[in-house]
């Protein structure tokens, strides 16, 4: 069975990649490298350096006749979306509309999307959220996550192409850009490894969903198995509304940025306190995700918790090329 896994160099993608080439799946990666890395690519999938939104992409999907696609790739900071909202839609929005064409055209069986189950619902007045909860996107990121989701629906109902989405709560652990605007665990891990003092925005009481990255790559290996076994049904039995087709892959916890910070620093040794910035524009206050649809329809659950994961994440941070 072929898959094609577009941002498979990057670093859910990546772990995504290792999974189904460990499962026994003819796995294909297309990336441009733009955030991800060539040496997270497996050296047994077949590689690809394009953009989504490449029109030759469509040479690609003739010449592969891929089953099924887990689309990864995207414009991943909340806060560069603010700044540049019209960037963040052209990967994100146009980058999905050229793979669903493709999809289309060549007869591709299913798709798995990741979505943001950080962004699309907004500040939520009940925690944890389910994904039947109303959606109120508070940055583009958010915006183009949730519009990805009804072009989905579009082609499902329409155009006859079974989907899930996957809406993930704050991902985290090897492989994770250090360097970057987003991904708070590697960025102060990091930081305290090399003795610099990390800053956090606001008051640090903003709660977030840790979930680690292997757990994920795991949905989205259940995802796919499900996918494959359930097919055309997914649009005529069972696909009613956009959330029909939605699963929440969290912890159902809430941590707060301080306590996060904490918990890094008894693992990494470090002997300082935190700086404190003002508060980012677009991000949320308080927010963690009910998995209790996905444990049911996929058998998931969280099996790595936070604190194995962090030991696990700082350990690769402070030697990241012997993992």
């Amino acid at each position: 069975m072929k898959i094609l896994i577009t941002g498979g160099a990057g670093f859910i993608g990546s772990h995504i990649v290792d999974r189904l080439i460990n499962t026994g799946y003819e796995v294909y990666v297309l990336d441009n490298l733009s955030t991800g890395k060539y040496d997270n690519v497996n050296p047994k999938a077949i590689f690809y350096e394009m953009d989504v939104c490449d029109s030759k992409l469509e040479s690609i999907f003739q010449e592969q006749s891929f089953d099924y696609v887990i689309h990864q790739a995207a414009q991943i900071d909340v806060r560069y979306s603010v700044a540049n909202p019209h960037i963040d839609a052209r990967t994100n929005i146009m980058g999905i509309l050229n793979i669903l064409q493709n999809c289309d055209k060549t007869g591709v069986k299913g798709i798995i999307f990741a979505s943001s189950g950080g962004a699309i619902y907004g500040e939520p007045k009940e925690l944890p959220v389910v994904e039947t909860y109303p959606k109120g996107p508070l940055s583009p990121y958010g915006v183009s996550k949730l519009t990805s989701e009804y072009y989905l629906y579009y082609y499902a109902r329409v155009l006859g192409l079974p989907y899930f989405v996957l809406r993930y709560a704050n991902v985290f652990g090897p492989r994770q850009n250090p360097n970057s605007e987003a991904g708070v665990v590697a960025i102060f891990g990091h930081k305290m490894l090399q003795g610099e003092i990390p800053i956090i925005f606001g008051d640090g009481e903003q709660l977030r969903d840790y979930v680690y990255v292997d757990d994920v790559a795991r949905a989205n290996l259940l995802a796919l198995e499900a996918l494959s076994r359930e097919g055309r049904k997914l649009i005529f039995e069972r696909a009613g509304t956009l959330d029909d087709h939605a699963f929440n892959i969290s912890t159902g916890k809430g941590t707060s940025v301080n306590e996060l910070f904490i918990k890094i620093k008894g693992i990494t040794g470090f002997n300082k306190e935190a700086k404190h910035g003002p508060e980012r524009q677009g991000e949320l206050r308080r927010i963690f995700l009910d998995f209790n649809k996905a444990k049911k329809y996929f058998k998931w659950t969280q099996e790595t918790n936070l604190g194995d994961g962090l030991r696990i994440t700082m350990q690769y941070l402070r030697n990241p090329y012997f993992n």
